[in-house]
């Protein structure tokens, strides 16, 4: 199926992307900046499901940014929706299989840490994984990486720093802390705040885990970013919706979007 959907790609475009972004809920944004050379609704590529959730379009784009050849996906897939690892990350290894080397992942996180505030960025320097599965579980496939890779620096630091250096330039009060990824799609106990807050995680979200590992396994350099969308620590009385973690996200979008064009 990986075969089939890059030789798909490959049939119809002969762009060559050097960079992947992934565009986490609400932040779509970054679409009007981008010179588009080709899109692919999921739907029409063979081996990738429709993405369910609102706030995420399901399209693969091919463009350029700031002179890079990109290839952005504009919606993901989420283990909550019953999808299996494989086909979670199944659009990551299509990446890998389409020239992609680098990696920016978006996502709309919830805070943990106290000193974060509705509508941060926050730059992922190191994941928590409390998902019940790994998309690395099974047989290897030993064409795309190691059968144990190697993830106690999930997040290239080089790249890392460069991202500081952009935020410093556009005035951006870049947060950095620890993701951590959950199962969903139903939102923590103040009992699971605690705890996960306990265990060493800023943020925490139902995605980006599983894209990380899958990414870092095939040797893709990975940058990581949450838009914290909601204050899940225990002060906080008020119940958040999806549909105000998208409003929110949207909002803080824009001040991503110029980190992301500043890194790129």
């Amino acid at each position: 199926m990986l075969q089939e959907a890059t030789q798909y790609l490959k049939d119809k475009t002969s762009f060559v992307p050097e960079t992947g972004i992934i565009l986490g809920s609400g932040l779509g944004g970054l679409v009007h900046y981008l010179d588009i050379r080709n899109r692919f609704p999921y739907a029409e590529i063979p081996g990738f499901p429709v993405s369910t959730v609102e706030g995420h379009s399901g399209e693969l784009i091919f463009a350029y940014l700031n002179g890079q050849a990109l290839l952005v996906m504009n919606g993901r897939f989420h283990y909550y929706e019953g999808y299996g690892m494989e086909t979670v990350v199944f659009p990551i290894r299509v990446m890998h299989l389409m020239g992609v080397k680098r990696l920016i992942i978006t996502n709309a996180a919830g805070g943990l840490n106290p000193d974060f505030e509705v509508g941060d960025i926050m730059l992922i320097e190191d994941i928590i994984s409390l998902l019940p599965d790994n998309p690395l579980r099974g047989t290897n496939k030993e064409s795309l990486g190691p059968r144990f890779s190697e993830m106690s620096a999930p997040f290239d630091l080089d790249w890392m720093a460069k991202v500081n250096q952009a935020a410093t330039k556009l005035e951006i009060d870049l947060k950095k802390g620890v993701y951590i990824g959950v199962q969903g799609p139903k939102l923590e106990s103040r009992a699971e705040i605690h705890y996960l807050r306990m265990i060493g995680g800023d943020a925490v979200g139902m995605s980006t885990v599983p894209e990380v590992i899958a990414a870092r396994h095939m040797g893709i350099k990975v940058l990581a970013f949450s838009v914290i969308t909601n204050e899940s620590i225990p002060k906080v009385s008020k119940i958040f919706t999806h549909e105000e973690v998208v409003a929110v996200a949207k909002k803080a979008g824009e001040k991503l979007v110029s980190l992301v064009r500043g890194v790129i």
